[in-house]
């Protein structure tokens, strides 16, 4: 089983953001207390009691204090088991990271019940992180990863974005040696995205800030692929890259349509034949939970909302998508169904076929989207 749960406070809001979150701190003890209650609400979710993963994200994880994480496992332990190798995730920020360290032994401490940290520095450029309104610094995020070792934590994963408009090239290189000199077993990558509802989503609305230019992100992530590669790193997943044995395994879980339990404002669920969406507000959810009533939405999915979930997410990966697993989902012969397009899709080199396995190439790689809603159902 997988579990994950979501922490919907932020020190700020950083400009590029669209996650659910408040930077109104006062809640977050109620917020922990209903998370708990939700757990227990939850517990007969999915059957079995065993977590293989558990995964804090966020908003900003970090923010919990030690008596808040405590409060959440205890409630886990009473519910479930940990798989004695379980993978306990807990995203955080280099500037928590820094102050949980100056605090004697509270590194430590985190490290009784998290055994890997997610930390999202986006880049080592100080005017980058001030134009994104990260919280932390540039010196942060260099410190941060040895002050964690130090502590014990070896299995780290660092984010970093790509795509940056207005930025001198050479400093998307200069993030990638930083990183590799980090020698960190993981790093997820993400080419930035402009949403609406946020600052750089009104800055772009208003004329100041130019349209996100897909040939360099294109170029940088051609970059990114050649250096993690050429360093050891396993590209497992399109914007994930991993050392031998050091893939995430609850985002792998995601992709692989294992089912997993969601809890906190925003979280979803998957239960094999349908989703669960919680209600993406604080107030709200915590005055369902109160109420002891569930704050969601279900969303039964058919055979084509199956297969074409499959599509989206497999296809992403390095094991891509089995034929044999579509046509279960299907109902029918998918490969005879959808054969134009794929004969159009090997045609243009983005598309392969090994046996029963559909792959995307490393061309097809920039246009995993495109290739997937190629392929869906009706």
């Amino acid at each position: 089983m997988h579990l994950y749960l979501h922490i919907p406070f932020c020190k700020q809001a950083c400009h590029y953001c669209d996650f659910h979150f408040s930077t109104n701190l006062s809640q977050k003890s109620a917020l922990v207390d209903a998370l708990c209650a939700e757990i227990i609400q939850q517990k007969d979710y999915l059957p079995g009691k065993e977590l293989t993963t558990v995964y804090f994200g966020g908003g900003t994880p970090s923010l919990l204090t030690e008596s808040e994480i405590a409060q959440i496992f205890e409630t886990i332990h009473a519910q479930f088991t940990l798989a004695p190798d379980a993978e306990i995730t807990l995203e955080a920020n280099p500037d928590d990271l820094n102050e949980v360290a100056e605090r004697s032994g509270k590194l430590r401490l985190l490290r009784r019940y998290v055994n890997r940290l997610s930390v999202g520095i986006q880049t080592f450029d100080e005017a980058t992180l001030r134009w994104m309104n990260r919280a932390h610094s540039a010196a942060e995020a260099l410190s941060c990863i040895g002050r964690v070792r130090e502590a014990g934590f070896e299995n780290l994963s660092v984010d970093l974005i790509y795509g940056i408009p207005n930025r001198d090239a050479s400093l998307w290189q200069f993030d990638l040696q930083t990183m590799l000199a980090l020698d960190v077993p993981h790093l997820s990558a993400y080419a930035l995205t402009i949403e609406p509802d946020t600052a750089f989503g009104r800055w772009q609305q208003k004329g100041k800030l130019p349209a996100i230019d897909e040939n360099l992100a294109a170029e940088q992530f051609t970059d990114l692929t050649r250096a993690l590669t050429g360093a050891g790193y396993e590209h497992y997943e399109i914007s994930n890259f991993a050392k031998p044995g050091r893939y995430a395994r609850h985002n792998t879980a995601y992709w692989q349509r294992r089912p997993y339990l969601g809890v906190g404002p925003s979280a979803h669920s998957y239960n094999g034949h349908s989703r669960q969406y919680n209600v993406a507000n604080n107030a709200r959810y915590l005055a369902a939970i109160r109420q002891g009533s569930l704050p969601a939405t279900v969303e039964e999915l058919t055979p084509a909302d199956q297969v074409n979930e499959y599509l989206l997410t497999g296809l992403r990966t390095q094991w891509g998508c089995s034929l044999t697993e579509l046509d279960t989902l299907l109902g029918s012969d998918f490969a005879n169904r959808q054969a134009r397009d794929l004969a159009t899709l090997y045609a243009s080199g983005w598309l392969s076929r090994n046996g029963d396995r559909l792959r995307l190439t490393d061309a097809g790689k920039l246009f995993a989207d495109r290739v997937a809603a190629t392929l869906f159902v009706d």
